[in-house]
């Protein structure tokens, strides 16, 4: 006989919380939130991409390889530069990983 081992905190189960964590673990990172914050406005080419602070090329490809595992963004390779862009559900993903309370609060303050 199985059991059902999840537990309930809310109305979300643990391993909701779980996974809303590790998405947002995923971008708490100064340089990862920037990099996010650049390919909401456009797609770009990673020599493109630029952060403060400046960090070297193979720091660069450590946090978008953080960003792709996450499944908040993508790469399509144009000869020897690759494309990012955010995944179409990124954002919204980003959103919906956020407790009740702040999600709220966050559509309250669009313009």
């Amino acid at each position: 006989m199985r059991r059902d081992t999840s537990i309930v905190i809310g109305s979300k189960v643990l391993e909701q919380y779980a996974a809303d964590a590790a998405l947002l673990g995923a971008i708490a990172d100064p340089i990862r939130l920037q990099l996010i914050a650049q390919l909401a406005d456009r797609s770009s080419c990673v020599c493109d991409l630029v952060t403060e602070p400046a960090v070297p090329g193979n720091l660069l490809s450590y946090h978008l390889k953080v960003l792709r595992e996450a499944g908040l963004i993508e790469g399509t390779r144009r000869g020897r530069w690759i494309d990012y862009s955010l995944t179409p559900d990124a954002l919204s993903r980003l959103h919906d990983a956020l407790p009740a309370p702040l999600r709220t609060l966050a559509l309250a303050s669009r313009p």
